[in-house]
């Protein structure tokens, strides 16, 4: 196919142009998502949680209590464990709720614009010491909205069976990683050199930009989700009910979410046990006895993310290769893989 015949379907790379806008939208709010996670442990063990009240932080004093009901007695590094775990944790749980709200109730679009606009809220709300927990709270609700719903649409520019939307996803995971690999040392570099909450402002600074491209894209986007299915039922007169496959198909996710949950919980601990690991427990100087420039401990968290996106397309080659001599490994197999790769690694 030329490359006008591409334009003209609306391809780019061979590739829905929507998919170059979303890839956009979503490295701009990994960018930051990372960039606060890589400076959150950090910023509670060497400064917010060294001296804290209910007039420093607001509800300190109850949060604290919940945790040590269960805990003990919490010195600041366990606790501000704790708050990242349970921060993380409820980040991964809450796109439960707003895929939900966005399938019956508002659209994937209304949706990722309203998380948008909450987590860059919330983002500008740590830069107040007072407001922390408001603002860990404004980044779990936004993203709730935000995240099933920017991923979501990328499937949904593809047809049922097209080969294209593993190698879409994996393109997609790019820049996740792109966003994730700069953000420690733009936003990290700033809350450990100028001051943490000038690394809270840059995360900020980027969700405002991933919304700016968004609301440009949309003219590539296709319809939502909720509008499709609306439009089906108007024209077949009635609601259309899960079939036997589709009620398969929901039960293979639940399971699905088993070893998700596993993996997710291990490889989020690069923003609190590995970071603390690396600030305490590591050399950082470049060249030890010529050159001793120290590493900033936030750039740790951007090796990982940058090891992924220099290899992705390596991957992507090998798949689409494989799925031209009918022999590329299902959704499934390749969960398998990067489970037992996390397992090897730690």
């Amino acid at each position: 196919m030329s490359s006008t015949e591409t334009a003209r379907k609306g391809e780019l790379f061979g590739h829905p142009r929507g998919l170059t806008y979303l890839f956009t939208t979503e490295m701009a709010e990994r960018f930051s998502y990372y960039g606060m996670r890589a400076i959150l442990v950090l910023y509670l063990t060497k400064y917010l949680l060294l001296s804290p009240t209910d007039q420093t932080i607001w509800g300190y004093q109850a949060i604290k209590g919940f945790f040590e009901s269960f805990a003990g007695p919490l010195d600041p590094q366990p606790f501000s464990s704790l708050i990242y775990g349970t921060y993380t944790g409820l980040v991964y749980f809450t796109p439960i709720i707003g895929g939900w709200l966005a399938d019956q109730v508002f659209g994937q679009r209304k949706m990722v614009i309203a998380g948008a606009i909450i987590m860059a809220a919330g983002e500008f709300a740590l830069m107040v010491d007072q407001a922390f927990f408001v603002g860990l709270l404004l980044l779990i609700i936004g993203n709730g909205c935000f995240k099933p719903n920017i991923s979501t649409q990328v499937g949904a520019l593809y047809q049922p069976g097209d080969s294209r939307i593993d190698r879409a996803f994996s393109i997609f995971y790019v820049g996740i990683n792109i966003g994730a690999f700069f953000s420690p040392l733009i936003a990290g570099s700033l809350g450990e050199n100028v001051g943490w909450h000038w690394g809270f402002c840059a995360a900020g600074v980027g969700m405002v930009i991933g919304l700016l491209i968004y609301l440009f894209a949309l003219r590539t986007l296709p319809p939502d989700n909720l509008a499709r299915r609306t439009a089906t039922a108007k024209a077949a007169g009635q609601k259309k009910k899960l079939t036997g496959e589709d009620w398969k198909a929901v039960l293979a996710l639940i399971v699905l979410c088993v070893p998700a949950i596993f993996f997710w919980a291990t490889y989020e601990q690069q923003g609190d046990t590995l970071s603390l690991f690396a600030d305490a427990n590591t050399d950082r100087r470049l060249i030890p006895g010529i050159l001793n420039w120290e590493i900033p401990v936030t750039w740790f968290q951007a090796f990982n993310p940058f090891m992924i996106f220099a290899f992705t397309p390596f991957i992507v080659a090998l798949w689409g290769n494989q799925a031209k001599r009918g022999k590329e490994h299902s959704t499934v197999t390749k969960m398998e893989m990067g489970c037992i790769m996390v397992a090897l690694s730690y």
